[in-house]
């Protein structure tokens, strides 16, 4: 059978217990780690990062009980078993009420040890959970499935199975604003060997630049003016055992980027303010609708860390490139909001059909959505009309369209059309020339100041391209 996922931590100074404890939980969950010194234990909690702690009551000089308030008011979040050789009732109480999970006595039932272990873990799983979902909720979060009957589609939701089948795999999904990335990672998470851990979620660019820090990594006491709680953490911790996905992570400063690069390589990181490491056990999918080749070359995003990742990649293709996916969606949306809002819409006319799929959607599939849901609300038939969708501009035709080559060029404008066989810069030159003299009316003098260069260079350019100035040429 495979080990289960979790670190566990055993602090107790009789050593045939901790000994003992150790033998069976590591057979039973990947990482078992035993002190028998409870201050070294103390010191090694936020770089171990256990998912649960096996705490004895009476440890020498310390008393396990106020270690146990101690966590509590540090706000460390990770279950604690009491074990004792002792059965007081008001020791369990007072166990029960600064937090513990279970208060198990020594010595210790293997059976019921186990039993407790597992059933810790599962709440605390359960719980982590619980505050995830309630924060999607408090913040709107779309939830829906992913709908791809088209083959752009098709192929990104094979290439986001593949890269589900591994534990730990940076993914980078690519795709305009609205194209359903947070969807597709999701995605990606729910069929991944980490779907029983947390999804969370955070938007770089939404972060003002100065609290992305704390956004990411949490904080303790004192690292700002208002940091009240002990320890308040980040999203990485959230995620610890499960997915972090950084949406628009093209939108981080440097500085943080580094940091971004030093977490995924090391799988540590500092609190603001904080002097200890913390391990996490996270994989990362990271979104964004820039062009990150395009920024490295601006400078504004870092190239080793965008190999790191560039592992993975998920390309979503824009709605108006898979128009066969439009109505399926549409009558998806339908159904949603007709629920929501106790309408009971059956689907379109032909008219309206034809402007959803002809509409440019340049929001994607968020903007679609937002249209039906605003039609849903407002229908006051069964068939969405053409009248109903009156408020999309549906896109020109070809032939009404104006070419760009058809617009006036504004000053300091310039066209170039080069053939595919390419041009030579000489070539280039006396054309630019050439027409300058034309608007010039052939006046030398102004067409070097327009040139930006002196009379003598373009006298100089002349000769060189062989350009014969006409009789209107001012020398």
């Amino acid at each position: 059978m495979a080990k289960k996922k979790y670190t566990i931590m055993i602090i107790d100074d009789d050593p045939l217990v901790n000994n003992s404890v150790n033998g069976i939980l590591a057979s039973l969950y990947s990482k078992v780690v035993s002190y028998t010194d409870c201050e070294k234990a103390l010191e090694d909690l936020e770089s171990v990062h256990p998912d649960l702690i096996l705490l004895d009551v009476f440890l020498g000089e310390m008393n396990g009980l106020d270690v146990l308030e101690l966590l509590k008011e540090k706000n460390f979040p990770t279950p604690v078993i009491m074990m004792t050789a002792f059965s007081d009732v008001k020791m369990a109480v007072r166990a029960v009420k600064l937090g513990a999970e279970d208060f198990i006595i020594k010595p210790l039932d293997l059976e019921q040890l186990e039993v407790s272990v597992e059933r810790a873990l599962t709440n605390f799983d359960l719980r982590r959970k619980v505050n995830i979902l309630q924060e999607q909720l408090e913040t709107n979060a779309a939830a829906g499935e992913i709908i791809a009957e088209s083959e752009p589609m098709q192929a990104a939701l094979k290439m986001a199975e593949m890269l589900s089948r591994s534990d730990d795999t940076t993914v980078l999904i690519l795709g305009e604003t609205g194209t359903g990335k947070e969807l597709m990672a999701k995605y990606v998470h729910d069929l991944s060997p980490r779907k029983q851990g947390p999804f969370v979620s955070v938007n770089c660019g939404a972060i003002p630049k100065d609290l992305a820090e704390n956004e990411l990594f949490g904080y303790e006491k004192g690292a700002f003016t208002g940091a009240t709680e002990k320890v308040k953490q980040g999203r990485f911790e959230m995620a610890h055992r499960g997915t972090l996905h950084l949406d628009e992570v093209g939108e981080l400063s440097m500085e943080m980027q580094v940091k971004l690069l030093r977490v995924l390589q090391d799988k540590k990181f500092y609190r603001l303010g904080g002097t200890k490491e913390v391990s996490c056990d996270v994989r990362i999918i990271a979104a964004t609708n820039r062009n990150l080749e395009e920024l490295i070359e601006e400078g504004k995003f870092r190239e080793d860390l965008y190999y790191r990742l560039n592992v993975g990649t998920i390309n979503l293709p824009p709605l108006r490139e898979r128009p066969g996916d439009v109505m399926t969606m549409a009558s998806s949306f339908v159904q949603e909001f007709s629920k929501k809002f106790g309408k009971e819409i059956t689907g379109f006319t032909p008219e309206a059909v034809e402007i959803l799929t002809s509409y440019e959607w340049k929001g994607n599939v968020r903007e679609l959505r937002n249209v039906i849901e605003r039609v849903s609300l407002l229908e006051v038939d069964t068939v969405i009309s053409k009248s109903s969708l009156s408020f999309l501009k549906p896109m020109q035709s070809s032939s009404a369209r104006i070419s760009v080559d058809d617009l006036p060029l504004q000053p300091g404008e310039h066209k170039l059309k080069v053939s595919s066989e390419g041009a030579t810069l000489s070539e280039v030159v006396k054309d630019l020339i050439l027409q300058t003299l034309a608007i010039t009316d052939g006046n030398q003098l102004k067409a070097a100041k327009v040139l930006g260069i002196s009379r003598a260079k373009l006298r100089y350019r002349l000769e060189q391209l062989g350009i014969k100035p006409s009789n209107k040429t001012v020398s």
